[in-house]
């Protein structure tokens, strides 16, 4: 991968779990510590990534002269989705070989300028394009996002054996949702069950790398185009996402130290 130094995926093996809006809140953590950063987003049939960075409708890449296009660049960060290429109205009605053929050219066709982290914000599941990342470049970990219910914790287990079947390690566990906190009059409850996230970071020897509430900002900020990070920088739900990069950024660079650690085939 021309111009990028480490790739990280972020996974949840279900949707609703809210893995985009970590994705995005994560790559401007990392940017905010000085980092170069790009989210590519590799869910061909539900792109998200093109409206939480307020990328307007109809904005296309630029393409240029060596069969390449230039990522777009929003807050900071740049960019990849395809609902840079297509109407955010039209429904990807594609088989498995061209979602995987669309992937690969978004991965490989994309001209990344220098990025010291490329995040690939993963679609649900354990199938294509999971098994086509592994086998096509070089991962340097992956982050799993889950809620602490029985139910996200199933699909978030199959996301951590996918990846240790593809030689990835997994970073770490972000536990999303893990407290509802009424930003009227302070009451706060467990809507979803508590523990989960420790759970299954004891299972797999990992780590929680932090919690995020269920908070209605969250979602507002990340609807509007402009995620939690950079509108409220100073909020507890920032300082968290700010110490969630700081650990990914340290295990990726102490795994890059210690040497290739890490191999692939087709």
């Amino acid at each position: 991968m021309d111009g990028v130094k480490h790739i990280v995926a972020v996974a949840s093996g279900k949707g609703g779990v809210g893995k985009s809006t970590v994705t995005v809140n994560l790559a401007l953590a990392l940017s905010a510590q000085g980092y170069r950063v790009g989210v590519l987003d590799a869910d061909i049939y539900g792109p998200s990534q093109a409206q939480m960075l307020g990328v307007k409708e109809g904005v296309r890449p630029q393409a240029t002269g060596d069969n390449k296009f230039l990522p777009l660049e929003a807050h900071g960060l740049q960019a990849m989705s395809m609902a840079f290429m297509v109407n955010t109205r039209e429904a990807m009605v594609w088989r498995g070989p061209m979602v995987v053929g669309a992937f690969q050219q978004m991965l490989t066709q994309t001209q990344w300028d220098n990025l010291d982290f490329l995040l690939i914000d993963m679609p649900p599941g354990t199938g294509d394009i999971q098994l086509t990342l592994a086998q096509k470049v070089p991962v340097s970990g992956a982050v799993i996002v889950t809620t602490p219910q029985d139910i996200a914790l199933l699909d978030a287990r199959k996301g951590i054996e996918m990846f240790r079947k593809v030689n990835v390690p997994v970073l770490g566990v972000v536990e999303n949702m893990s407290l509802y906190h009424c930003e009227n009059c302070g009451h706060e409850a467990s809507i979803f069950g508590t523990g989960g996230g420790d759970r299954i970071a004891e299972e797999y020897d990992t780590t929680v790398l932090g919690r995020l509430p269920l908070t209605l900002s969250i979602r507002e900020l990340a609807d509007s185009g402009r995620p939690s990070v950079i509108s409220e920088p100073d909020s507890s739900v920032s300082r968290t996402f700010a110490e969630i990069a700081s650990q990914v950024a340290q295990s990726v660079n102490a795994s890059q130290s210690d040497g290739p650690t890490i191999s692939f085939s087709e």
